[in-house]
């Protein structure tokens, strides 16, 4: 191949590590290829929405932007984090022989606080704390999150008796701690210590070149794994632990567990098959869990009454509540409801030379009052992709789009013809817009379109941060809530308003949910 492969990576040291692990494979067959490395804090912005590019689905990474946008060939993940429905357009273009798949204990001083019934150990993972617990009932886990180097540095400072780590991941970059014990007995997360490409799924010449690093019998082990993980799923977070090797005698075998969070209940299956009729066993080794209490265990699960991580202030669909890692817990309601308001059908006759519209309530309201066709709009200005989507779908093409409200004033006073606009808005909206037209002296007409009505629940005291995707929904909030937990917010607009309230303020990369919830994942990152 002539063209340099550009390989998307996280800017961390493991995630480095990985990408130039495949970066000196690729070398080796002789290709040109460089390591793009995307910034946690990254300002990765598409030209376009994901839409406009023919591809829908959920996308929960930045790496996924930037190989969905051109802006990389390939992706290189941690395969264990990679969730088992990719986005659509992206697909798996090889697996690289696993590393030890082991989770491991690094501890202080020496062993003898196992025999202890009041040890310390520290984990981001609900597996692992099940696990856990179910062979150590007496002990006290505590959350630890942050990236291989600072979980270390936070054993070295606490007193902690320890703390799991993946093996792999303290190998491949060299950490090395005075104790540790290779924890046999606990059943690893699905693929744990594999490394994963993906790639364009429209992308053949890219495909193939991929497939010459794929390890077959690795990638045979960790699809039975990723298989009995998503059969086992089912949209609650539930700790799951499974393990697929390959004997000398070609018998391909998995064993999979599931736990409930306090290691109480504990589920397991083993399964086994010759090499080559394997292909059901993932399948074969949840239906074993299932048929034995798993459905019960999954619905104590759900009603188990666990303390929420995070609160969204928007209600999730069970897809985006699977987009948060498994030592998250979420909850979500709709905390406004919105309703149309009653427009005199004169108000909207005639042509309407400018019309601003700033969110997607608006458009559907005014198709609650008449048809696209009896509208007529001449310059149609509006704020967010979305709702330039659902305009342009209903009433025709949109003149310009801006992020936010603000942005969208500030390009009217500029560029546009004519002093006077038609603003289509709710009986509750933000005063930057309409306040910078003022000033500059364009004279703007309300006509509201939608109402908006505050509807938050009181949200528990342990809740460490809420998600926020407008500012009527953080006004909501704060009716009944108070400002002493993370804010995390869908845009900048949002977040100046949650500045005023609170002091930990937190802004998604891109404006859309999945990017508040990798937002999210980012702080609990294990």
């Amino acid at each position: 191949m002539s063209k340099v492969i550009r390989i998307g990576t996280r800017d961390s040291e493991l995630a480095l590590w990985q990408a130039n692990a495949v970066k000196d494979k690729l070398k080796a067959l002789g290709h040109k290829v460089k390591v793009v490395a995307v910034k946690s804090t990254g300002d990765l912005i598409l030209d376009k929405p994901l839409y406009e590019l023919g591809i829908t689905g959920i996308f929960t990474k930045t790496l996924d932007v930037a190989m969905l946008s051109g802006d990389i060939d390939i992706a290189v993940h941690s395969m264990k984090d990679v969730p088992t429905a990719l986005p659509k357009g992206i697909v798996q273009a090889a697996v690289l022989e696993r590393a030890n798949y082991m989770d491991i204990l690094a501890f202080k001083d020496n062993e003898e606080f196992l025999a202890n019934p009041e040890g310390i150990i520290a984990t981001g993972s609900l597996r692992r704390k099940a696990q856990w617990l179910n062979r150590y009932p007496t002990h006290t886990v505590v959350d630890l999150r942050g990236n291989v180097n600072s979980r270390m540095q936070k054993l070295n400072e606490n007193d902690w008796n320890g703390a799991i780590f993946a093996a792999a991941g303290l190998e491949r970059i060299g950490i090395e701690h005075e104790h540790t014990i290779g924890l046999t007995w606990m059943v690893p997360a699905p693929a744990q210590g594999a490394i994963m490409v993906v790639a364009m799924e429209a992308d053949e010449e890219i495909r193939a070149i991929c497939a010459e690093l794929n390890h077959e019998r690795t990638e045979i082990c960790v699809t039975q794994e990723r298989e009995f993980l998503r059969l086992l799923e089912g949209g609650c977070t539930a700790p799951i632990g499974a393990l697929c090797y390959i004997n000398n005698d070609d018998k391909v075998v998995l064993k999979g567990v599931l736990l409930t969070v306090d290691g109480t209940k504990k589920l397991e299956a083993e399964v086994t098959a010759n090499l080559g009729t394997h292909q059901n066993l993932g399948k074969d080794c949840a239906n074993s869990i299932l048929a034995r209490g798993g459905k019960r265990l999954m619905s104590e699960l759900q009603d188990a009454g666990l303390s929420t991580h995070v609160f969204s202030t928007k209600k999730l669909t069970e897809e985006q509540k699977r987009m948060f890692q498994d030592s998250v817990r979420v909850k979500s309601e709709d905390f406004i409801q919105t309703s149309p308001t009653r427009i005199a059908p004169v108000a909207l006759k005639g042509e309407f030379e400018n019309v601003i519209i700033t969110s997607q309530n608006a458009v559907e309201s005014l198709l609650t009052h008449t048809t696209a066709d009896q509208l007529k709009f001449k310059n149609i200005y509006c704020v967010g992709r979305k709702t330039k989507r659902l305009i342009e779908t209903n009433f025709g093409k949109v003149t310009y789009t801006a992020s936010n409200a603000k942005k969208l004033a500030e390009h009217l006073v500029e560029y546009m013809e004519g002093s006077e606009v038609t603003y289509f808005c709710s009986d509750i909206r933000m005063d930057d817009l309409p306040t910078i037209l003022a000033e500059n002296h364009i004279k703007i007409n309300e006509i509201e379109t939608y109402k908006t009505k505050f509807s938050a629940t009181e949200v528990e005291a342990e809740v460490e941060g809420i998600l926020f995707f407008s500012p009527s929904t953080l006004d909501s909030y704060l009716q009944t809530n108070s400002a002493d937990k993370i804010a995390y917010c869908i845009g900048e607009t949002t977040a100046a308003h949650a500045r005023k309230h609170f002091s930990n303020v937190r802004v998604a990369k891109i404006p859309t949910v999945e990017s508040v919830i990798e937002l999210v994942n980012e702080n609990y990152s294990k």
